[in-house]
């Protein structure tokens, strides 16, 4: 009943709240990196692209822009930590996760949430299992367990050969199980946890091999 009571009401209140107050109280940052992107790169301010939400919808997910104009044009949908397209104030936006800050205004709008499965492209959604889609039955969020776990994504990917087959084929299909175990195990308390995980930079603690087997 309280896992019912808390996806069904209790969820969208705590994400539309929350993400109204970090609007505000963020808002000095959110000029500071508005500004400071503008003026170290050409290009807008925010990058929106395409992510595949609840329900299968798509919408318009927003990022303070750290890679050069047009880099989705020059290069894959995945990103390492080696990416030439990465600017350098992008590199410490990035490393922050302060790139992420938009995306209150999605969670205010209702598109995402603060804790859920990450929203990826469409092209890598369409790989999806019927199992691995059961997590487009909940909003897709800014944090969530696989996003913790692999929080060093970028770090991993550039120790491979071929970043976008690996994340096609190792990475995606890890991340997809920890969003499964992450919606089984929603909750107030959890979500909470999760929230302040994701505010002090902490991973959590996986047996699951996060790093690509040597050879």
């Amino acid at each position: 009943m309280e896992f019912f009571i808390y996806r069904r009401f209790g969820k969208r209140v705590l994400d539309a709240s929350a993400a109204l107050l970090g609007l505000l109280l963020c808002s000095p940052l959110f000029f500071l990196c508005a500004v400071l992107v503008k003026v170290t790169s050409s290009g807008p301010v925010l990058f929106r692209q395409t992510r595949v939400g609840r329900n299968g919808r798509t919408f318009q997910i927003l990022k303070f822009r750290t890679m050069v104009n047009g880099a989705e044009r020059l290069g894959p949908g995945v990103t390492t930590r080696t990416d030439a397209r990465v600017t350098t104030l992008g590199r410490l936006l990035r490393r922050t996760k302060w790139d992420e800050l938009p995306q209150l205004w999605n969670v205010a709008m209702g598109d995402m949430s603060l804790v859920g499965p990450r929203p990826e492209l469409p092209c890598y959604v369409a790989l999806y299992t019927p199992e691995q889609k059961r997590v487009l039955e909940v909003r897709p969020g800014i944090t969530d367990l696989a996003s913790l776990t692999f929080r060093d994504e970028e770090r991993i990917l550039a120790g491979v050969d071929d970043p976008l087959a690996y994340y096609k084929s190792a990475l995606m299909p890890r991340k997809l199980a920890l969003n499964l175990e992450g919606i089984g195990r929603m909750s107030l308390r959890y979500d909470v946890q999760l929230i302040a995980m994701t505010v002090l930079g902490i991973a959590p603690h996986r047996t699951a091999k996060t790093t690509p087997e040597a050879g």
